[in-house]
């Protein structure tokens, strides 16, 4: 990130967590990862693709856990600044949320309330890999901290390096 062109310093780089699947589709994933968030007094907002995609996502998050209830919601179903979760496809962060989680590939750049960003990417799709490959380097040349992790069997592991195909 700049600097705010006033000669001001740049905002500290937000923790890069790049999350690989190999076990488990995105949509269960995604929702123990969001549980997570909320377990630590967290808010969180989920970037997609598409409009198609957050539509997908919101439907699947209502459904994916039988014993929990995670909520969320998209602008669609209003009140978007109460949303522990908010679901979107462009650069709409209402909910004061500090987490990113970006899905589908999103390339974008963490605004500064972020202190995390959670990168999940299908570790079954070499191009997905190849992308993911491409934007840890980046934000390892930035020197922002970074933290790779594999799903295994036991859930995940945290592993030392890039994604790996």
């Amino acid at each position: 990130m700049t600097g705010s062109g006033d000669g001001g310093a740049a905002a500290p780089l937000p923790e890069i967590g790049f999350y690989h699947l190999q076990r488990s589709a995105l949509e269960p994933a995604l929702a123990r990862l969001l549980e997570r968030v909320l377990a630590s007094g967290q808010r969180a907002v989920v970037r997609a693709g598409s409009a198609d995609r957050v539509e997908a996502l919101n439907r699947s998050l209502w459904t994916i856990g039988q014993a929990s209830f995670l909520p969320h919601g998209s602008r669609a179903d209003g009140f978007a600044e109460d949303q522990p979760v908010f679901l979107t496809h462009e650069a709409d962060y209402p909910n004061g949320a500090t987490v990113l989680v970006l899905v589908d590939g999103m390339d974008v750049e963490p605004p500064p309330q972020f202190t995390r960003c959670l990168d999940l990417f299908d570790g079954n799709d070499t191009d997905a890999v190849g992308a993911a490959r491409e934007r840890w380097r980046r934000w390892r040349e930035r020197g922002a901290p970074i933290t790779y992790w594999q799903q295994t069997e036991r859930g995940w592991q945290q592993g030392a390096s890039a994604p790996e195909a």
